[in-house]
């Protein structure tokens, strides 16, 4: 066969006109990949939204997920657009860490995102995946290379919705954190005979009788409403006296982040597999505690996906109802009856996810180094990661760990 070309230029008006062709790899029967750099989400809309529509892509990566996190956060944009001949091929939408050593060009919202996938077509299935895999890195190490010293794509799987996501052939580190689901299966009832179901509802059961003795409950779904809004702002409440609590930084405390889950409500996703960005789910108390909202889960879906963002509960009263486990209850059977097939707990190794999911996710991430300097950070990051994984498999060292965190943010409480 006969060598082909990656031709890589940036969109025009944007940035000064740059281009280069590399010989890659060979040609196959679909063309040549192109790939190039873009500045303007606004132009790539029509292409984006259509690659929404594959139903392996995630939510995260997704047009409206990304403009809302872009304006709430005034991030500057590096679009990296495959095409394979004529047709779109595949969108990563970057933004750049400007830290103080290294610039890093990080999925959009990565701090955020439960699950990354970047957006494929249905074209990257047949296109070899050693091709794809030269073709991006060679394209992103050209291009992207005055703009970051490292790129970062992190939290990838290798397999997703029972396909090889088309990133597996290119190099990369187990992430520290794995990723939880459970496939649903039309009802309640087939759904929990996956797991211990008796024990599932003899808990639900034990909850509900808990409540109903300080005069019970109601279970609470909001959107595109006031109430949404109110309740996001009590989860961000509850979050950080958990966080407090832990000795841990405040994820949700930055402006911006909050704004940016504010942005999410009301807004839905567009084409074949719609859905929506944020959806407050909540048990609220009735009777002497009327109007108490005692836990809060946030849920995003895209087409028979949902997404568990986050959650908190109230510590203060009816704890030992175990509030938290009632609402997933009250979600997954909902959402049961809703053609959704697949709820996902998210990143992180947690007791309650384990106790729920029958599906591990592991997940992956790919560090391309584009500069001296970001060989540097890559070796950091490598570095990190190794030690998380370390400390993670050890419980007694990582509790330790923990404590010292809990320590330190006591003292820093004091000192202040």
């Amino acid at each position: 066969m006969a060598n082909t070309d990656f031709t890589l230029s940036p969109s025009s008006g944007a940035e000064p006109h740059n281009s280069s062709t590399l010989p890659l790899a060979e040609r196959h029967d679909a063309g040549r990949i192109t790939i190039s750099i873009h500045f303007d989400a606004a132009a790539l809309e029509a292409e984006w939204r259509a690659l929404d529509g594959n139903n392996r892509n995630s939510l995260h990566q997704s047009f409206d997920w990304c403009a809302a996190w872009t304006k709430t956060h005034g991030s500057r944009l590096l679009i990296v657009r495959g095409a394979l001949g004529r047709e779109p091929l595949f969108i990563l939408p970057f933004e750049v860490d400007r830290g103080r050593f290294f610039h890093t060009a990080r999925l959009i919202g990565s701090a955020h995102s439960n699950l990354n996938t970047g957006l494929f077509g249905n074209d990257a299935e047949p296109a070899p995946r050693a091709e794809l895999a030269a073709a991006l890195t060679e394209g992103i190490s050209a291009h992207l290379r005055r703009f970051a010293d490292v790129v970062m794509l992190d939290r990838i799987p290798s397999m997703w919705r029972g396909a090889p996501h088309p990133l597996s052939a290119v190099p990369g580190i187990e992430n520290p954190n794995a990723s939880f689901q459970l496939p649903l299966l039309g009802t309640m009832e087939r759904t929990l005979a996956q797991l211990n179901a008796k024990r599932r509802r003899k808990k639900m059961r034990i909850s509900e009788k808990r409540l109903d003795a300080i005069g019970g409950y109601e279970y609470v779904v909001a959107r595109a409403t006031p109430e949404a809004h109110a309740l996001l702002d009590t989860f961000f409440r509850q979050k950080a006296a958990r966080f407090e609590a832990l000795g841990l930084p405040d994820a949700f405390r930055d402006a911006d982040t909050r704004a940016f889950f504010h942005a999410l409500i009301g807004t839905f996703e567009k084409g074949r597999d719609a859905g929506y960005l944020l959806e407050l789910n909540a048990i609220r108390l009735k009777g002497e505690h009327e109007g108490r909202v005692i836990a809060i889960s946030g849920l995003s879906r895209k087409g028979d996906h949902v997404i568990c963002q986050f959650g908190s509960i109230d510590e203060e009263i009816a704890a030992d109802s175990s509030p938290g486990e009632l609402l997933f209850y009250r979600m997954i059977e909902r959402l049961c009856g809703e053609e959704v097939a697949l709820f996902d707990f998210g990143i992180g190794d947690q007791p309650y996810k384990r106790s729920w999911c029958t599906v591990e996710t592991r997940l992956r991430d790919i560090i391309l180094p584009l500069t001296p300097r970001g060989y540097l950070a890559a070796g950091v990051q490598h570095a990190v990661a190794r030690t998380k994984r370390v400390i993670k498999a050890n419980k007694t060292f990582y509790e330790f760990v923990q404590r010292q965190r809990q320590r330190r943010q006591a003292k820093s409480v004091e000192d202040d």
